[in-house]
């Protein structure tokens, strides 16, 4: 089954942007292996820090951060979604209630420091969020998306590359029709913040493919399964095959420390800090499984298109559209200060997470009996392969 980020994002997007549990108990998302980075050592003044959306995959990582350093926030969403992940956490939220699209009556005649918009997946929105909020809010942090770059025609796509403006005609393919839509919308939506805020007030945040505990898509919880599960894995690529993603609570923790530095400007939050193969992928992610298990390198592009193997996040097949899609500079971030928890990590606190009490048995059968996914259909695959 084809999933791109985009077809993810127009209708996982509805489900908006995580603690995993175990048992019944908490367990917390930072693994005792992490180490503590020099930014956390001095807390900054307190902010009151708005966020539009927050209940879904980024948001709950931002509140535990920000509360972590001394912020107060504040939410605003329809009510619908119920978060998953740092559930404990949310009763020192103020959560407000309305709906973008013709009801913001709660956020008037409010004032906060940094406004944090996660659910801009609409132009009108952030117009209309942005107008309200100008008067009564120093700082707009937009979550857009390296998405703006499509198509990925370059080999060092930095954050001055130009932008996707409108999506062409003629284009037939429904897939490549809801990448263009993302693209084109969140290219505008950035314009809109910066526009009405003013570039000097305004940070674009760019990020690649989020990964970690509580991702709604099910577009990487492939690699976790598999590599617990051990046995003969598959491995699509060529071994040049560059990939790039980002643990979700790394890019949560940027950005609030983004908004305590009134570091206004663009970044693209782009993981791994240095080229990473799709071969080294694996090779560092399957560290903490102890499960017995061999790796087959299926290298040959035209029969994983055959087997309707396009993508499995990290891994993105490097053509046409896609040749650049792994190929985001980073440099601006890193100078800012973007840190990375380890590979392993993410992978464990993902799998943990999974195997928690934060998902119904039902919501893992959603992707478990799902027979279209590479981890169905990996067995008949590799079969083919062999009789190749």
């Amino acid at each position: 089954m084809k999933i791109t980020r985009r077809k993810f994002s127009k209708k996982g997007l509805l489900l908006g942007v995580g603690l995993p549990l175990f048992g019944t108990k908490m367990i917390s998302c930072t693994s005792p292996a992490e180490s503590k980075k020099p930014t956390d050592e001095v807390k900054p003044s307190p902010l009151k820090i708005l966020i539009l959306g927050g209940t879904s995959f980024l948001g709950p990582h931002q509140i535990a951060y920000a509360l972590k350093r001394g912020h107060t926030v504040t939410t605003f969403t329809r009510g619908k979604t119920q978060p998953t992940i740092h559930t404990s956490l949310f009763d020192q939220v103020e959560s407000l209630i309305g709906d973008r699209a013709d009801n913001l009556t709660a956020l008037e005649n409010r004032k906060w420091d940094v406004v944090i918009d996660n659910s801009g997946r609409n132009v009108e929105w952030t117009n209309k969020s942005a107008e309200l909020l100008k008067d009564n809010v120093e700082l707009y942090l937009y979550t857009s998306s390296t998405g703006v770059y499509y198509p990925y025609l370059g080999n060092d796509i930095g954050e001055d590359t130009e932008l996707l403006m409108e999506e062409p005609e003629g284009i037939e393919d429904e897939e490549m029709k809801i990448e263009y839509w993302y693209g084109v919308m969140k290219t505008n939506s950035e314009l809109a913040a910066k526009n009405i805020f003013g570039k000097d007030r305004t940070i674009l945040a760019r990020p690649t493919y989020m990964i970690g505990p509580g991702d709604k898509s099910d577009r990487f919880i492939h690699w976790p399964l598999r590599l617990a599960q051990g046995g003969n894995i598959l491995v699509p690529g060529k071994e040049a095959d560059e990939v790039q993603y980002l643990d979700v609570r790394d890019a949560a923790e940027f950005m609030i420390r983004l908004a305590e530095s009134k570091s206004s400007g663009t970044y693209n939050i782009v993981g791994p800090q240095n080229s990473q193969t799709m071969y080294q992928f694996v090779d560092a992610a399957e560290k903490d499984f102890k499960s017995e298990k061999t790796f087959t390198y299926v290298n040959d592009y035209d029969f994983l298109i055959e087997q309707n193997v396009h993508h499995i996040v990290p891994w993105i097949m490097p053509v046409g559209n896609n040749v650049g899609s792994a190929k985001i500079n980073n440099k601006r971030a890193l100078e800012q200060g973007l840190t990375f928890r380890p590979l392993s990590q993410t992978i464990k606190d993902t799998y943990d997470w999974w195997q928690s009490d934060a998902l119904t048995n039902e919501r893992r059968d959603k992707y478990l009996k799902n027979m279209e996914t590479v981890f169905n259909r990996e067995e008949a695959i590799l079969s083919a392969w062999a009789n190749k």
